[in-house]
């Protein structure tokens, strides 16, 4: 799960090298911290939060085949 939510943010970004995922697992799944360089966090929440409701699409999808629960927390350094 990290590293699929680790590839994508790496596309997204003008810095790939400043992208962190740090997962946490709890008692419902699994939760992912995201964070991106201070300029890139515009190209991860994109225009109306579109991005970042993708992301987190996507890694909810990712986590029901696998049968756990995702949440996707998108943080400032």
């Amino acid at each position: 799960m990290k590293e699929v939510l680790e590839f994508v943010a790496q596309q997204l970004v003008d810095e790939p090298d400043e992208v962190e995922v740090e997962e946490i697992p709890g008692d419902r799944g699994v939760m992912l911290r995201l964070k991106v360089a201070p300029d890139d966090m515009g190209k991860v929440i994109g225009k109306g939060g579109r991005t970042a409701r993708a992301i987190r699409t996507l890694m909810k999808t990712a986590a029901a085949r696998e049968g756990l629960h995702a949440r996707v927390d998108i943080v400032e350094e």
